[in-house]
Order: C-alpha cells, then structure tokens, then sequence
C-alpha cells in the first residue's frame, strides 16, 4: 500500500460502475483515497453536488479509507491543501490517454511533487462514462449494469418525477391482485 493521500477528481455525474471499479481498486492500493468531486460552475449537471455527494458517499460506506469530499478551482491547489502526494485518473481509451496525459504534464509543470496514476477500469466497463450514461438514461434507454443500483434508481427518479407515484401506484395495485388471488383460493376450498 501507498502511504499517503490520492486524489480521484471528476464530475461523477452520474457515479458509474466503472467509478466504483477504481474507486475500490484505488483504496486497495493508497492508505487513503479521496474522491472529489469537481465543482464546475460553467456546466449543467444532471445532479447538484450534493445528490452525487449522497450517491458516492452510499456507494463508498464500506470503504474505511475513501472519503468524499467537493472543490473547485486548480486540482492542483486542492491536493496541495490535503498535502496529497498523488492523482488517480481513469482511462477506457486512447481518446482519455492524450487528455489525460496532458494534464498529467501540465499537473507535473505546476506542482513536481504530484503525480499522476492511470488506472485502466475493468473491460466490462471500458466503454462507460457519465456522458453516455446520461444520453442512454435520457433517451429511455436501460443503464442496468452500467451504475450502480442506486444511482440507476436517482437516475429514473430524476428523468421521471411521477416515477415514485407510479411505482407506488403500481405495487398497491400488485397487492391487490395478490390479495384477490388468496380470497379466491380461500373461496374454493371452504
């Protein structure tokens, strides 16, 4: 194990499966892994800040030695203010290498002592990111296997606000017909 403090900065918006995979990955190998979450004023995300601080912080509760945290500003500012010695960064495809890789330069340029750690993600989630997560979900498309259960069930809550009363609708009227089907057996053999 790595002494000392990562950092694995992103959006997160949504938490993906493939997150979750170098999350736990990367707390296997830092004595302590921060995910933090990018505070970007010039985008529109689907979730506040504080929704993908609720989703990572339940996905992570088991993990003793990650913690949640948000910033905004320089990454590079942020890791010196934890006194972080390393960045954790993903990368699916030759596409993220040359943007990663640019950053890891120009995160070297300001700060020397910092460096950078790519991780590959598994391959079942080598093509999944936020971004087609979002346009799938949007689209009305399944995201099973691609996030994890809960931000799969935000996910619906968010593109369909009348998803929770549906879905309650839905089971009251399932223990219904369960409630029928009993009376009916009872009814034939008394």
């Amino acid at each position: 194990m790595h002494k000392g403090i990562a950092i694995y900065p992103g959006s997160f918006d949504p938490p993906t499966n493939g997150h979750l995979d170098l999350i736990e990955r990367g707390a296997k190998i830092f004595e302590e892994l921060v995910v933090a979450i990018l505070r970007n004023s010039e985008k529109s995300p689907m979730f506040s800040v504080p929704e993908r601080l609720e989703m990572l912080r339940e996905l992570t509760v088991d993990l003793e030695n990650v913690r949640i945290d948000t910033f905004d500003g320089l990454m590079v500012e942020y890791a010196k203010s934890l006194e972080a010695t390393c960045i954790l960064r993903g990368i699916r495809a030759i596409s993220d290498y040359e943007y990663e890789l640019q950053m890891a330069l120009m995160n070297r340029k300001l700060e020397p002592t910092l460096e950078t750690v790519f991780m590959m993600p598994a391959d079942k989630y080598s093509y999944v990111s936020s971004r087609l997560v979002r346009e799938v979900a949007q689209a009305g498309g399944p995201v099973k296997g691609l996030v994890p259960e809960v931000v799969e069930q935000k996910l619906r809550e968010k593109l369909d606000p009348a998803y929770k009363l549906r879905d309650a609708r839905v089971s009251e009227v399932l223990g219904k017909r369960d409630l029928d089907k009993r009376d009916k057996k009872r009814k034939k053999k008394a």
